[in-house]
Formats: structure tokens, C-alpha cells, sequence
């Protein structure tokens, strides 16, 4: 029976990704350049859900790691050319993980509002780095004129001024990342970060490393966040200081919140939702920042769950099982993470 329960859920999934599949075929240019958007913006909730949903802890700073990831991309792309993707994208993943690395084993240091103003503080730092001194043109930003290139026996893979072709690269990172943080959070590691994340002291004391699973945790939610700002430079040839700052760290989070914490669609599907709605309101309103306040405002007290209580309540048979994942046993080996 359980066999047969998760047909529906792999039939739901395999259509979402058919329509995916179509959907640059099928619109115009300027929504496929939408949807790659939406899908680099859902990665970097994704990658803050990890520490929020599935560790417990609120960063404010992960705008942080994806500008970084865009301004790594802007140093290492020459003036005659693109950057090579076999060298830019491993060195700034590379870069944004040390980065992660330093403020994380700092932040983790501390706990509740504490973690919060101290990765606020490290993400506010990094912002006018950037915004107060002449790296990377200050507070005017700097443009990338060229995209990144795959180049192989003298000829590129990756036509990425092809709005179509970054549609499809967008969606394949997106996927990868999701299956990475499924994989992580099914794990051993995965139950160990909730089970520090229920009830640290019963973690300590079973014997789990909670700072290092944390930590860990933190840093490969760093470097998804890192991919997507590498790219998202990429599609817009351009990085400025707010891709780092504090109110880009909250609109994500709101995202996380407003789709639901702790499943793997749910911060996508908030992503999507929010942009979708700033988009339409945009059109339509003088004032839609306001509205879009409100709007938000009542979909925290309708589905305290997000929007992925809605969907529990239509169709309660395909609920995510991996919204709630599995506490680890008193028997289990801590070894394993």
C-alpha cells in the first residue's frame, strides 16, 4: 500500500517537470527570463531553508553568501571575454564556502536572537564592504559584459546568452540543489541537524557533534546560495551592494516562511508565489508594495503553515513526507553523521 501511495506523488512530480520542460517552447522570451529568475531566487530559499527549516536557525545573512557569489563571478570575468566556467564557478563556490566556514563557526557560537543579530551583523559587514570602498565599483555596482563560458576543444557548450539555454541550466541547478538537500535531511547527518534542532542538550548528550552537523549544515547552505548569485550575475551582467544586504536576507526568509519551513517544494513554491505576486501587483498598482504587505500579512493567519497547508488540505494523501524529518533513535550510532 505504501507503493502505491507514493504513485501519485512521483505522477505530480513527473508532470511539474514536463511543463518545466515546456515551458520555454510555449511563452515568450521575457517569461522564460522570469521563470529563470523565480527558479535561481527558489534555489537560494532552498538553500536558507536547510539552516531554518531543518536546523532551526534563522540567518540573516545568506544574501550575503549569494552576492558574494555574483561579485566572485564579476572579478574573475575579463574585459574581452567570458570567465570559463571549468575555473570561476569551482573558485567562487570555493570562496563562498570559506566565507560560510569563518561565519559560521563564529555565529554558531551563540544561540536564538543572539545567532540572529550575529549573522545580521557579519551580513551588514560584507554589504558595505562593497558599498563603502572602491571594490567592485562601490556603491554603483559593476557589470559582467560577457556571460561565463564552458569551452571544450575550442568551442563552447553552454550558449548562455540563449535565454532558453539558462532556462534549462536554471532548472538543472534548481533540481540539483533539491535533491542534495533531500538527500541531506533523509540522512543520518539530515536527522542528526533535527534532532539538534528538537532538543539540543538530548542531542549532546546521545553523542551527536551538534556544532560540527550545524556548521556543516551551514556552510553547503552557503554554497548553494553562492551558485545561485554566481548565476543570477550571470543573467543580469550586473552586481551591486543590495544583492547582499539585510532586506534581501528577509525577503527570502519570507519566502521560506510564506511557502513552509521544512519541506523541500516549499520555499520553490514561496519564491515563486512571492515574485509572481510582486510581478502581478506591480502592473496593476501605484502602491503594491503595500498590498503585497497586506496580502502576506493574511497569508500568515489563513495557512500558519504556508501556502504548503493549502495543499495538505486539498490533497492530504500527498503530503511531503519530508517536511517532518525522522528523529534519530536513542539506539542510533552517532558515528553515522
Amino acid at each position: 500500500m505504501k507503493r502505491l501511495s507514493k504513485i501519485p506523488s512521483a505522477g505530480l512530480i513527473a508532470a511539474v517537470l514536463a511543463v518545466a520542460v515546456a515551458l520555454p517552447f510555449v511563452v515568450s522570451g521575457y517569461y522564460v527570463q522570469f521563470a529563470s529568475k523565480a527558479m535561481l531566487v527558489g534555489m537560494l530559499a532552498l538553500s536558507l531553508n536547510l539552516v531554518v527549516g531543518y536546523g532551526g536557525l534563522v540567518s540573516l545573512c545568506h544574501a550575503a553568501f549569494f552576492g558574494f557569489g555574483g561579485y566572485m563571478l564579476a572579478f574573475m570575468t575579463p574585459e574581452d571575454g567570458g570567465a570559463s566556467l571549468w575555473l570561476s564557478l569551482p573558485t567562487a563556490l570555493l570562496v563562498v564556502a570559506a566565507v560560510a566556514l569563518v561565519i559560521g563557526a563564529l555565529s554558531l557560537r551563540t544561540r536564538g536572537i543572539y545567532f540572529i543579530m550575529v549573522t545580521l551583523a557579519f551580513g551588514e559587514m560584507l554589504f558595505y564592504l562593497f558599498h563603502d570602498t572602491k571594490i567592485a565599483g562601490g556603491s554603483d555596482g559593476m557589470y559582467i559584459y560577457f556571460k561565463p563560458e564552458l569551452v571544450v576543444g575550442g568551442r563552447n557548450l553552454l550558449d548562455l546568452e540563449s535565454a532558453r539555454t539558462f532556462y534549462f541550466v536554471a532548472l538543472a541547478l534548481l533540481a540539483g540543489a533539491a535533491v542534495l538537500v533531500k538527500e541531506l535531511v533523509g540522512s543520518p547527518f539530515g536527522r542528526a541537524l533535527a534532532a539538534a534542532r528538537d532538543n539540543e542538550r538530548r542531542a549532546l548528550s546521545l553523542g551527536f557533534p551538534v556544532f560540527r552537523v550545524r556548521l556543516t549544515a551551514f556552510v553547503v547552505s552557503g554554497v548553494i546560495a553562492g551558485m545561485a548569485g554566481f548565476f543570477s550575475a550571470s543573467q543580469f551582467g550586473f552586481v551591486a551592494p543590495q544583492m547582499l544586504g539585510w532586506h534581501l536576507s528577509a525577503t527570502i526568509l519570507v519566502m521560506v516562511v510564506l511557502g513552509g519551513m521544512g519541506s523541500i517544494i516549499g520555499p520553490v513554491v514561496g519564491a515563486f508565489a512571492l515574485i509572481g505576486l510582486e510581478e502581478v501587483l506591480k502592473t496593476s498598482f501605484e502602491h503594491w508594495k503595500l498590498i503585497k504587505g497586506l496580502v502576506i500579512i493574511a497569508l500568515v493567519f489563513l495557512l500558519p503553515g504556508g501556502l504548503r497547508q493549502l495543499a495538505t488540505l486539498l490533497m492530504p494523501e500527498r503530503v511531503d513526507a519530508s517536511a517532518t524529518p525522522a528523529k534519530p533513535r536513542s539506539d542510533e550510532a552517532p558515528a553515522n553523521v
